[in-house]
């Protein structure tokens, strides 16, 4: 069976690139110390050989020649003759002995320079390092160098091992925490240590569970309201329609009124999830041209005061100049109406909702105002959400589809504007949205 590569642990991996690392440390102290040591040795007499050559150089005009002759050859093993007195030295070396080989062969380094003495006199003097054979010296590193690899060995092996654990365990408990998170446990959290990336990470996948189960809830939130927005309608249309089934003589006005009613509430929330999927999908495109905002604020408010008439509910429009902007006026008119039908859901016991479009420098703010209940400070984030309840029971909403915060979420959100919410429990709360003049 072949092996695949890439489906090898990070542990072992971890493991096989410490213990490759050992063994090219030790191949590289091998070579140097056994394979290279007489070139290295040679290559280093060379250069103690150029060192002496220019310290004889400058020392040469203050320095007596004999003295300094008998100096360089006590500190550096290096012989210093005129040339024509020449004569290779000779060290004394024991006689070969039988059945141990033959004496070693020394090697030596010559160079010949000609100095200029005191008084213009010549001189050219001969420099000798003697390369004294390093066999025994390889013989001896050799032995030492057994025993270090096998320790070196040892000890890489303990090491990788250490250290390949300590690598991969935090990323096995974080991989087996995902593994729970991809299957739907978004109460998973992630506990990573040891490394900065892997903290980082564990903080990451920690926002991302709670992110998540945040949006499980809003889906099981959105399911369950929208249920519950259908299940009326549609009760109602099967009970006056199982009554004119029944009775057909008994036919009102009232009874068909109340079928188109909720078939219109069925039909505008349809079209709410499916303009929210279009603008969630980028399927929406801005059609913008310059139009009177101030205006079509004023009509959208007069529509639905007319529209709420019976009810008793009062809408205050304030505003100082007529202002123009660059925008979509179809989905802008959307937006604003969603805020408003939201602040006369909301608007409690007073019925009262007021309106006001304000400049500041470049940008214009509207704000839609009701006198209810108020919002919670820890819910103020997530009402823009489809269908967000602050922990009460759904209320349905005297008109609209509980969508319309955000479709005009995303509807500000195309126009480049901005948008938020201020609140106060038990005093109101204020909806806004600004865009640019």
């Amino acid at each position: 069976m072949q092996l695949n590569l890439n489906a090898i642990s990070l542990k072992w991996k971890v493991f096989a690139f410490l213990l490759l690392f050992c063994a090219m440390m030790l191949v590289i102290l091998w070579l140097f110390q056994t394979v290279f040591l007489n070139d290295m040795y040679k290559f280093i007499r060379k250069l103690e050989l150029e060192r002496v050559i220019n310290t004889v150089e400058h020392e040469l005009e203050v320095s007596d020649l004999q003295s300094l002759i008998f100096r360089v050859q006590n500190e550096h093993d290096i012989m210093i003759t005129p040339t024509r007195d020449f004569i290779p030295p000779q060290r004394p070396w024991p006689e070969p002995q039988p059945g141990r080989g033959n004496a070693p062969v020394f090697e030596a380094i010559t160079e010949t320079r000609e100095f200029v003495l005191i008084g213009g006199q010549t001189i050219s003097l001969t420099f000798y390092a003697l390369i004294s054979p390093v066999n025994a010296t390889v013989s001896t590193l050799r032995m030492q160098l057994y025993f270090i690899t096998g320790i070196m060995v040892l000890l890489s092996i303990v090491l990788a091992i250490v250290i390949a654990k300590r690598v991969s365990r935090p990323i096995e408990d974080i991989s087996r925490g995902a593994l729970k998170l991809a299957q739907g446990d978004y109460d998973t959290r992630f506990a990573g240590t040891g490394f900065q990336e892997i903290v980082g990470l564990s903080d990451t996948l920690n926002t991302a569970a709670v992110e998540l189960g945040r949006v499980e809830n809003l889906r099981r939130e959105l399911l369950a309201n929208v249920s519950h927005d259908l299940r009326t309608p549609l009760a109602l249309i099967y009970s006056y329609a199982e009554m004119m089934n029944d009775f057909p003589g008994e036919i009102t006005s009232e009874q068909t009124k109340t079928i188109m009613e909720e078939t219109l509430r069925l039909t505008a929330l349809v079209n709410d999830v499916l303009d929210i999927s279009k603008l969630e999908n980028e399927m929406e495109r801005l059609n913008t041209a310059r139009f009177n905002l101030t205006e079509s604020l004023l009509k959208i408010s007069m529509r639905v005061e007319e529209l709420l008439a019976g009810a008793g509910y009062d809408i205050i429009f304030n505003y100082e100049n007529e202002i123009y902007v660059n925008a979509d006026e179809a989905k802008l008119d959307r937006a604003f109406y969603n805020l408003l039908i939201n602040a006369v859901t909301y608007s409690g016991e007073s019925r009262i909702v007021t309106v006001e479009q304000a400049v500041f420098g470049t940008r214009v703010r509207v704000s839609v105002t009701d006198n209810g209940e108020g919002i919670a400070v820890a819910d103020m984030p997530y009402v823009w959400d489809r269908y967000y309840r602050s922990g009460i029971a759904h209320k349905r909403a005297v008109t609209g589809t509980g969508l319309g915060l955000s479709i005009a979420k995303k509807i500000i959100g195309l126009h480049g504007g901005s948008y938020g919410v201020d609140s106060v429990v038990g005093r109101g709360s204020t909806f806004w949205f600004e865009l640019n003049l």
